[in-house]
């Protein structure tokens, strides 16, 4: 049997039927909102209806609990500026849109609320230093928040644009049952995988049934690769060497927030939705800068009460290769020091690519080079 919905027996898809009428007044998301508005549509953010209230919003950020006590890690909330809500009435439903005018969906206003930022980014991130990329969203938005339940017309170009990459949770779960998975352990990802990656999704192979390669198709930061890009590299790398029928591939079209320990709960939370029953959490989860602790992801799910969530984390150390050990390890299975390993970052390896230089075959499958070696030509001419 598969993890229960969060929440909820059953998942709950807010999308409905394309709308051809405009509404008398719209709210313009950002594409952080949006990105959230779509996750509610599929039914990853099981079993909200919709923007979260104020009493929500405040019982979220102080303890991780709606205000009818169900765990939740992140606010889910549409912001708006003082004229915008200004032109808004009680009990109207207005349209959502994206900054070019795509109407996505509709929110019926239950409430208007004003909040305090500085209080959400602390709690939320740990920190108001605006060069922290999530903390920076939440200030550049609007004063207030539009609370009310949603319903969702358009999905915008991911179903098309990552045909059979694109899943909601009821067809993942599907795939899942067909496969006889009772156990599923998602391997969130916005990079290509490497050899380090690898390791970490064969130790989740081991424990269960099955492995979601899950992907983010939202907005990334600068220099990020494409995930069309990093779909190519990962089906390289699965047909080369992961044994057949081990792996699903799929994606999602949530924007990161970056914000470390929180936000590992939260992709343990809708993974629940979408049939996973276990979540790799390695170093530095959804983390950005030296803002977290290497393994404060692990320790944040310690923290919270017993039963809050029914997907368990798979708490993995750093994986690298091991001269001194002869292969892939961590630093809980080999006790090599950093002279006796294989480190390369993320800037280096991006210039070992713009400079053709050989990418070592202990960092990165040669396969998976090859995808992402023409990619960064393609950026020379």
């Amino acid at each position: 049997m598969l993890v229960n919905p969060h929440g909820s027996d059953e998942l709950k898809p807010l999308l409905a039927s394309p709308r051809q009428q405009s509404f008398a007044s719209d709210i313009i998301m950002s594409s952080r909102e949006l990105s959230d508005l779509l996750m509610l549509g599929m039914g990853a953010y099981t079993p909200l209806d919709g923007f979260m209230s104020e009493a929500d919003w405040r019982g979220v950020c102080d303890d991780m609990r709606m205000r009818d006590g169900l765990f939740w890690p992140i606010p889910i909330t549409l912001s708006a500026s003082k004229e915008t809500v200004e032109s808004l009435k009680l009990g109207e439903e207005v349209g959502l849109v994206d900054e070019n005018g795509r109407l996505y969906g509709s929110i019926t206003v239950t409430e208007i609320y004003e909040i305090n930022k500085s209080a959400e980014c602390m709690a939320v991130f740990g920190t108001k230093d605006p060069d922290h990329p999530g903390v920076a969203k939440v200030l550049d938005q609007g004063p207030f928040n539009v609370a009310g339940p949603v319903k969702v017309f358009d999905e915008g170009d991911y179903p098309q644009k990552y045909a059979g990459l694109y899943m909601r949770p009821e067809q993942t779960r599907s795939l899942f049952r067909e496969k006889g998975w009772n156990s599923v352990a998602a391997f969130q990802t916005r990079n290509p995988m490497h050899r380090s990656h690898e390791h970490l999704a064969k130790i989740a192979i081991e424990i269960c049934d099955g492995l979601l390669i899950h992907q983010v198709l939202g907005a990334l930061k600068p220099g990020d690769i494409p995930a069309t890009v990093r779909v190519d590299a990962i089906d390289a790398l699965v047909k080369n060497y992961f044994v057949a029928g081990t792996t699903i591939q799929a994606g999602y079209p949530i924007e990161m927030r970056y914000a470390g320990p929180r936000e590992a709960l939260l992709h343990a939370l809708f993974r629940q939705n979408f049939g996973c029953s276990h979540l790799v959490v390695g170093r530095d989860h959804a983390g950005v800068g030296s803002y977290y602790g290497p393994f404060d992801a692990h320790k944040i799910f310690d923290d919270i009460p017993k039963g809050s969530l029914e997907t368990l984390p798979l708490k993995i150390d750093i994986a690298f290769y091991s001269y001194k050990c002869g292969g892939m390890a961590t630093g809980r299975t080999c006790p090599s020091d950093e002279s006796e390993r294989l480190n390369i970052s993320g800037t280096r390896l991006r210039e070992m690519f713009s400079k053709r230089e050989e990418v070592p075959a202990e960092f990165s499958r040669p396969e998976v080079v090859a995808v992402l070696q023409k990619y960064y030509d393609s950026l020379s001419h």
